[in-house]
């Protein structure tokens, strides 16, 4: 199985046009001048010395790594002589100042050099490893080497270092991340060891009882480090670390046709989905370690979901194709592109979230008046930079490569897995997507292929469709043969519905969620008033479609509001409601206008 390149794949209108040159125009250099501002580009040229204001944070280097990545990505489409210096400026910097060896790590090149590898929590693999993605992003865009054979010095000395002399004071990353980098780099170059260096942590990990207890305020789980990940059956621990690590490992699985790896995956990816995952495909229900908690507990208001998370399920939901060709993975990246990841960034493109919960009520946000010790919301507008400002470039790099989830093909089947206005060529086969997509659910497709069959995914969430030729269902896709040139007109109906969870996610106890395909959406107290969380939707009564004033449509219901009373309880018989029009907005378009409440669990009538 391979997946299409983002690069053979250009999006031509509609939706995630909007997105990407929004990306283009203004994210990249909004995201470059803030990192620009903070230092984050002046630490990779290595001058800070005791004394200076701004010492070099130990994963700046990542921040910077994913910029260089997304902005790698833009040039894959349109070269561009103004980012393309910028980049040139940055990877002249790191070039330079890497050691003999190869290493390179801003903090650690002019601070705690002594500490070199001896720390497992201070990112200096993960570092490596969002510079290796970027080096062979920026290789693919522009066919440079430089940048490219300085990640192969870097990764051959963490070869030498951790697996043959074992030197090093851990033995696996502290934060995972460089073991799918390296898998990335193995497929860049074709050299076999550096896939055979990402299975060696990816069998190390979870192995060795010295690497367990490396963070005083953590358990084991933390780090997913209390077992072999062949033996793991739920995520556990910090959300990114878990999604980086399973992503890897479903990419060894796939390389080496490990089915014990593969099995744990799978077991995984139904805990992280069934049960520890957000309608919106968020992830992580406590700031507290930015973590997983327990099966169905899923608060609302002070859920972490970072976007960063979203982000990795995706990343581990598109791996997940590779082993399987099953509509679930393909609907988990489906929900996070338009929900828990899009939600990241202002519709500017120049604001970013770190965290997205799914209810704000800015009101009660700071009520601990008569103590120092608060409890921890969410801010509610975004910001242009954050200290740990992983997001923004995170966002950045995911969104400019988005087309590069839409298809895999394997010898006789073309995949198409995402649905955006687009076409594409690759392997002697060429695609033609026209659709409007997620505004209407008509997807029309001119494929030219020697192929023999096209599969065209089936949302979970489309209860009925049509396709104007034969097909067989198998797994969620429809398959259809195909000869020469084909024409087919695939119609998903898409109405509006009340989705209801679990009974033990007993914070959304008597509450629905509104949903219209893979959108979720919300309701905020600019348009619906005040006390949001009292509402009730009218799910009987039906729904209609407003303005697309997000780029899709906003949607109308008939509600019911208490009415005020200044009596704090009274009885249940005596309580009054009033009808309201009760407004909704896709989850994504939240806190784009002012401080305002917000809920997307709503009370059913």
């Amino acid at each position: 199985m391979k997946s299409v390149n983002y690069a053979n794949v250009k999006v031509n209108g509609g939706f995630w046009k909007e997105k990407q040159d929004m990306i283009k125009n203004i994210t990249a250099m909004a995201v470059y001048d803030r990192f620009q501002d903070t230092h984050r580009f002046e630490a990779l040229k290595c001058q800070w010395k005791e004394g200076d204001p701004n010492m070099p944070h130990i994963f700046w280097d990542s921040d910077v790594a994913k910029w260089i990545e997304g902005a790698a990505y833009l040039l894959g489409y349109e070269r561009n002589d103004t980012l393309e210096a910028l980049i040139e400026e940055a990877i002249g910097d790191i070039i330079r100042n890497s050691d003999e060896n190869g290493y390179f790590n801003s903090h650690f090149l002019v601070t705690e050099q002594d500490k070199r590898f001896q720390l497992r929590d201070c990112h200096e693999l993960y570092c490596a490893g969002h510079l290796m993605e970027a080096a062979v992003a920026y290789y693919e865009a522009t066919g440079k080497r430089a940048f490219l054979d300085a990640m192969c010095k870097y990764a051959d000395y963490i070869e030498k270092v951790f697996k043959i002399e074992k030197s090093a004071a851990f033995i696996t990353p502290g934060h995972p991340e460089l073991e799918l980098a390296l898998v990335k780099l193995a497929n860049a170059t074709g050299e076999k060891r550096y896939m055979d260096l990402a299975k060696y942590f990816i069998d190390e990990h979870g192995k060795n009882d010295e690497e367990k207890d490396y963070i005083p305020w953590a358990t084991w789980l933390y780090n997913q480090d209390e077992m072999l990940i062949k033996d793991r059956s739920t995520v556990d621990g910090h959300c990114v670390r878990a999604m980086y690590l399973l992503a890897a490992a479903a990419d060894i699985a796939a390389e080496y046709g490990d089915e014990e790896l593969k099995a744990a995956c799978e077991r995984c990816f139904d805990n992280a989905v069934n049960k520890r995952m957000y309608i919106t495909g968020g992830l992580g229900s406590t700031h507290i370690g930015e973590a997983f908690t327990a099966d169905y507990h899923l608060p609302n208001r002070t859920s972490y979901t970072e976007t960063c998370a979203a982000i990795a399920l995706a990343l581990f939901a598109q791996r997940m194709l590779q082993l399987s060709v099953k509509a679930e993975y393909a609907d988990i990246v489906e929900k996070v592109i338009y929900n828990g990841a899009l939600s990241g960034i202002s519709l500017d493109g120049k604001g970013f979230f770190y965290e997205n919960p799914l209810e704000i009520d800015p009101e009660f946000n700071d009520v601990f008046v008569s103590t120092t010790q608060k409890q921890h919301y969410a801010i509610t507008q975004r910001v242009e930079v954050f200290e740990c400002s992983c997001c923004p470039p995170n966002i950045l790099r995911f969104i400019s490569s988005i087309a590069g989830m839409m298809f895999t093909s394997d010898e006789d089947t073309v995949y198409v897995h995402q649905y955006m206005n687009a076409e594409a060529s690759f392997e002697n086969t060429k695609l033609n997507l026209c659709t409007e997509y997620p505004v209407c659910g008509e997807i029309c497709i001119k494929c030219v292929t020697d192929k023999k069959q096209l599969a065209l995914r089936i949302p979970g969430w489309c209860q009925n469709f049509s396709l104007n030729c034969d097909y067989e269902i198998k797994d969620g896709y429809a398959y259809l043969a195909v000869d020469g040139e084909t024409e087919i007109v695939l119609t998903l109906e898409m109405p509006v519905r009340a989705m209801r969870a679990n009974r033990r996610v007993h914070d959304d106890a008597g509450r629905v969620a509104i949903v219209r395909g893979p959108i979720v959406y919300c309701a905020e107290g600019l348009d619906n008033g005040p006390d949001v969380k009292g509402i009730f939707v009218d799910t009987k009564a039906g729904f209609e479609l407003g303005e697309c004033e997000f780029l899709v449509p906003s949607v109308l219901a008939k509600g019911y509001r208490p009415v005020e009373s200044d009596r704090l309880y009274l009885l249940a018989e005596e309580e009054e409601f009033e009808e309201i029009s009760v407004k909704l907005i896709p989850y994504f378009a939240y806190a784009n206008r002012e401080t305002t409440e917000m809920q997307v669990w709503l009370l059913k009538k």
